[in-house]
């Protein structure tokens, strides 16, 4: 009963942080606290609570490394072009008829090659959503295209913080997790994108294209295929199964050669990007491609240590016994997977955040499925896809507020709603 009393006051503060428009920090440092009295009051010295923060963060310090990476890739991605370079040769698809399809996919995309939803819908998601917009398509739609682009890749890139932090609370290979994913993945896939091309012709309008973005991107940035190179070695070295971190500092060395010795960048001005981020002189381009370096991982670097901590005092203190004994008594009822999907389901709603539920997840059906294979991808048909369906998440509310689109949106994501769709019709 007190476990149920403290995570209802600890979502109760997630949602008024949402609510009043402030950091989920505020919440997540007061949940700390709560969960931390909790321990103290079981009998747990300070020191031993201290242990547990560590032993939490101890789990995921790869990927905080990781995440520093991800934040000089993105930025530099920016300086030396090769976002732009990126738009700038689908440009020429952007018609009414497709517009919705062409923002599923590249969506898809971006996020894939960057891993980072947020990051695409910062870019490609607001360069789809003001295209879209001329053209004629209803915003709530697009916001629909673009929220499940941004998850696409999220989900299954070799450079997903969800994707790594699976991958090491399952103690799975990531690649050998990507290959289960994207079989799980084909037919939703599939579906969503006919469903993206059907409605993408029944609602666009007659208008034109506002937006030159072959032009914007030219007037600032050299573009050839040569500034791809640092995408194409993503590419090229996730599918010889290249250790995440190599693989994205090969990239990032490509890129810091090409934004000097291309896009005419110097290498003090670089050492500042990697940290501070990118922002084009172009006013119009300061909207659209700003952003990335050390300091936008802050953020997320914060919510997963703060995350990791309350996983280390639950593990612990047996905060989730009781629920775990429900969800074992779920899976023999029905299948392991049914029980996950409800427990994702529970986590994001109540944590309102995609890390958090994705750790809650794993603690409460560790013991569900004994396979840690299928359980990684059990966990990424369901945690990692089900958080931006709720509307009150960050998962779901950054994506959409970056685009001025309502949270209606959430009813036109659908492929989010097709992969634990097609993983419960299989056990049909």
């Amino acid at each position: 009963m007190t476990e149920l009393f403290l995570m209802a006051i600890f979502s109760a503060a997630l949602m008024l942080c949402i609510w009043a428009g402030q950091s989920i920090l505020f919440a997540l440092t007061f949940g700390l606290i709560i969960f931390s009295l909790y321990a103290h009051e079981g009998g747990h010295t300070p020191q031993n609570i201290l242990t547990m923060w560590g032993a939490g963060v101890r789990t995921i310090k790869p990927i905080l490394i990781t995440l520093l990476l991800i934040g000089i890739i993105t930025a530099y991605w920016r300086a030396a072009g090769v976002i732009p370079a990126i738009i700038f040769y689908t440009a020429d698809f952007f018609t009414p008829s497709i517009i919705l399809l062409m923002t599923f996919w590249l969506c898809g995309l971006i996020s894939t090659l960057t891993g980072t939803a947020f990051g695409t819908g910062a870019t490609m998601g607001v360069i789809c959503a003001a295209i879209a917009e001329s053209l004629g398509v209803p915003i709530w739609l697009t916001g629909g295209a673009i929220l499940s682009g941004c998850y696409l890749g999220d989900r299954c890139s070799p450079m997903s913080t969800s994707a790594l932090l699976v991958a090491t609370l399952t103690r799975t290979d990531i690649f050998k997790n990507l290959v289960g994913m994207i079989k799980t993945s084909i037919i939703p896939l599939i579906l969503a994108s006919a469903f993206y091309l059907a409605t993408g012709i029944f609602f666009a309008g007659e208008g034109v294209a506002n937006i030159d973005a072959k032009e914007i991107f030219s007037r600032t940035f050299t573009i050839n295929f040569g500034v791809l190179i640092p995408a194409i070695l993503i590419v090229v070295l996730s599918l010889i199964r290249l250790r995440v971190q190599i693989m994205m500092s090969a990239s990032i060395l490509a890129s810091a050669v090409i934004a000097i010795v291309i896009q005419g960048e110097t290498l003090g001005e670089l050492i500042k990007i990697s940290v501070l981020g990118f922002y084009p002189d172009d006013a119009e381009l300061v909207k659209i491609l700003s952003g990335g370096g050390v300091i936008s991982m802050a953020n997320v670097f914060a919510i997963l240590c703060l995350s990791s901590c309350y996983a280390g005092i639950f593990q612990a203190t047996g905060f989730l016994n009781r629920i775990q004994a429900f969800l074992i008594k779920l899976s023999k009822k029905f299948s392991p997977f049914v029980s996950i999907l409800t427990a994702a389901t529970l986590t994001s709603m109540i944590t309102c955040n995609q890390t958090l539920s994705i750790m809650l997840t794993d603690q409460l059906c560790k013991n569900v499925e004994p396979c840690a294979e299928v359980f990684a991808i059990h966990l990424e048909n369901s945690a990692v896809v089900i958080s931006p369906l709720i509307p009150w998440a960050i998962s779901s509310a950054v994506p959409l507020t970056l685009i001025n689109a309502p949270p209606e949106s959430i009813f036109a994501a659908w492929y989010l709603y097709l992969i634990p769709i097609y993983c419960l019709a299989k056990l049909a």
